[in-house]
């Protein structure tokens, strides 16, 4: 028998079972959660990324939890001492992601349908990376994920920055699964990377910019001199399911076209 009764302990799984139509096996969520609108609203909040309310998540009866990677190993351990079935994923990767898609899909008896969903998430990546190939020139980018400690694109972020038309200039950091593995320790490595444009997105907290501009010695960085700093939320980009590979990879697109679009300095 397919599960009937999920917690999602993080913000992927949710959008992938509405994405396919499995909602009703949805009994609660993580408060982080803001994907597809209106879910806060058809389910109640259980748990934060670090946290969870065990009481609040027994009382719901489930037969299914799913959380993702070894920061959430805690919640895991708890849930499991109370008989509770868990599934932790553990992807950092574009192509784990649309296999954590095809696992789950399979896991609720919608596998073919997942198949299809994968495969238009993989043919909108396509086309975004032929959009990319036609830029008359690509940016150099800095992606920070954490601003005290400075902390560098995880994977599947820096691989998007590529399917977009930039190049990470800190690619091969970006294989370190743990936020510390991508620690800047200091913020001369980011001026001599001299990026034409900062994406910021500070993990469930607003991007200031300003603050990272008036850092010492960014004045002469760029993207800096050119005010190509921007944002991208939390939720379009920080979470290993659809919404990076739609709505995060698809406005990083866009800056960078923009960018690109510019008669190049003289």
């Amino acid at each position: 028998m397919y599960p009937q009764r999920i917690v999602c302990l993080t913000e992927e799984p949710t959008e992938v079972l509405y994405a396919l139509g499995e909602q009703r096996r949805i009994v609660g969520i993580s408060g982080f959660t803001v994907r597809p609108a209106g879910v806060r609203a058809e389910k109640p909040r259980v748990a934060a990324f670090t946290s969870a309310r065990l009481d609040r998540i027994l009382a719901l009866k489930p037969d299914l939890a799913i959380g993702f990677s070894d920061i959430q190993a805690d919640i895991a351990r708890d849930l499991i001492r109370q008989g509770i079935e868990v599934w932790i994923s553990n992807h950092r990767s574009v192509a784990g992601i649309l296999a954590y898609i095809r696992r789950l899909g399979a896991m609720v008896g919608a596998a073919a349908r997942a198949e299809d969903y994968a495969q238009q998430l993989d043919g909108g990546l396509e086309r975004v990376r032929a959009a990319a190939a036609a830029l008359p020139r690509k940016p150099r980018v800095y992606f920070e994920e954490w601003d005290e400690p400075m902390i560098s694109a995880i994977g599947w972020v820096s691989e998007l920055i590529g399917v977009a038309g930039g190049h990470d200039v800190f690619a091969a950091r970006a294989a370190g699964s743990l936020g510390r593995d991508r620690i800047i320790g200091d913020p001369a490595e980011v001026v001599r990377a001299r990026p034409d444009i900062i994406l910021g997105s500070w993990c469930g907290k607003r991007f200031r910019s300003e603050h990272l501009a008036a850092r010492s010695g960014w004045q002469q960085i760029p993207a800096v001199r050119a005010g190509e700093l921007h944002e991208i939320k939390s939720s379009e980009i920080l979470q290993p399911g659809p919404a990076a590979l739609t709505d995060g990879v698809a406005r990083m697109h866009a800056i960078f076209a923009r960018w690109a679009a510019r008669s190049p300095p003289a």
